[in-house]
């Protein structure tokens, strides 16, 4: 199941120690070791696969009820008035094992903008051509 040199997977087959909150064979969810706060949670595939795009489509939806089942255990047990839930796909993605981040989060906690900067479209039609890209894109294989 897992890859040699992976992290997350030595964690998820408990080859490494990890402050676990779920694990199932699913998911393992367990402390980022370098929390944004405290009760900050990264939940991961048991199966090794390194991208969002990568996990079989029948694994998203059990994957995702995990996530979900985390980021509402994370609020509740952080007494967090909300939760990022965040993954990258390749680009940031400090360990190449797709891996989901839930951090609880309150009003002005401090976190503010260092996901990404906020731009706009230069128009309407730049807008339309950027989305028009991304349907033809979903229209026709990946390839």
């Amino acid at each position: 199941m897992g890859v040699v040199n992976c992290v997350f997977c030595a964690i998820a087959a408990g080859e490494l120690p990890g402050h676990r909150v779920l694990e199932d064979p699913v998911a393992v969810a367990f402390l980022d070791a370098r929390p944004l706060f405290p009760g900050h949670v990264l939940v991961v595939p048991r199966r090794h696969v390194e991208t969002l795009t990568d996990l079989p489509e029948a694994d998203v939806g059990p994957f995702f009820a995990r996530v979900r089942r985390v980021a509402g255990a994370v609020e509740r047990g952080m007494a967090a008035a909300g939760s990022l839930v965040a993954a990258n796909n390749r680009v940031s993605q400090s360990v190449p094992h797709f891996h989901v981040h839930v951090v609880p989060r309150n009003r002005k906690d401090g976190l503010r903008g260092f996901l990404w900067p906020r731009t706009r479209y230069p128009s309407d039609e730049a807008a339309a051509a950027v989305a028009a890209r991304i349907r033809e894109a979903l229209e026709s294989p990946p390839g």
